[in-house]
């Protein structure tokens, strides 16, 4: 088949500070892998010195240029909802959106993350103790992130945040799903760090526009695991505080990876091959091979 005459898809990324993302050349590779004229597109705030203020001109943009989805990312996921035509079930329980589809003029918010990381989670921590786990974050991905570790069977989770109310209503959301008095908002990082089994970052700390990290490093411990969300860089520095002391770490490129397997399906209507994307991801990461 002529590279003309293959069925074509024209994709994009909103956020701010995606410069870095590797899910451009994930969708088009296997985009081309697939038989398809796959372009994806980012549309970074940061180039444009805008906010979310910029997001109405910007999705009718899209729309008239064609567009056929979009994934959203950090600050975008609960901002884009209020100018979406429709929602998933999924996304509107989790109220955050990672992707839309565009079909007809109509734009259609979904939300992929939290599968992105549940499966991601099965693959690296089968085995790992989830009684009682800490989550730093509890905006659009925090949100996503805490509906699927109760998929995973988290019996107890702890949600910290910059913004206690958002940290009670992701809180809320979770016992309201999978049962009363099984999540609450906490501040004292030391205090409820000490009594889990593990902990996950969905901050944008640790990414390369956003140093840090969500806690102290004196707060790890050999026995605590560490999830993380951020994959660009895939080293962050709260991983590589964990990984010093010998703590199981799980890095955020497999969210990365299977949260755009879902994506890819919905913006093109074509089933993305999972284990081929997981490949992918790895050489764009590592391009040298050593």
């Amino acid at each position: 088949m002529s590279a003309a005459s293959r069925p074509s898809v024209l994709a994009g990324l909103i956020g701010y500070g995606i410069g870095g993302s590797r899910t451009p050349a994930m969708h088009e590779r296997e985009g081309d892998e697939q038989g398809l004229r796959y372009t994806y597109k980012l549309l970074d705030l940061a180039k444009f010195g805008a906010g979310v203020e910029l997001l109405p001109q910007l999705l009718q943009a899209v729309k008239w240029t064609g567009f056929s989805g979009l994934n959203i990312t950090y600050p975008c996921k609960q901002a884009i909802i209020p100018l979406l035509d429709d929602l998933s079930e999924e996304a509107r329980a989790l109220n955050a959106v990672n992707t839309v589809v565009i079909r007809d003029g109509r734009a259609v918010g979904h939300n992929t993350d939290w599968y992105g990381f549940a499966e991601a989670f099965k693959r690296g921590f089968p085995d790992v103790k989830r009684n009682r786990v800490v989550q730093f974050g509890a905006g659009g991905a925090g949100s996503a992130v805490a509906y699927a570790l109760g998929t995973l069977g988290v019996q107890h989770l702890t949600i910290v945040d910059v913004d206690p109310a958002r940290a009670g209503a992701v809180a809320e959301s979770f016992c309201e799903r999978f049962g009363a008095g099984r999540a609450e908002a906490g501040t004292d990082k030391a205090q409820v760090v000490a009594a889990a089994d593990g902990i996950v970052n969905t901050t944008p700390l640790g990414m390369d526009k956003s140093p840090g990290m969500a806690l102290q490093a004196e707060l790890l411990r050999p026995d605590l695991w560490v999830a993380e969300i951020v994959y660009f860089p895939i080293e962050t520095a709260l991983l590589k505080a964990a990984r010093a002391i010998g703590a199981p770490t799980l890095d955020g490129g497999g969210m990365a990876v299977f949260q755009a397997v879902g994506a890819f399906q919905l913006i093109s209507g074509v089933k993305p091959d999972p284990e081929r994307m997981l490949r992918h991801f790895a050489e764009f990461q590592n391009p040298g091979g050593g």
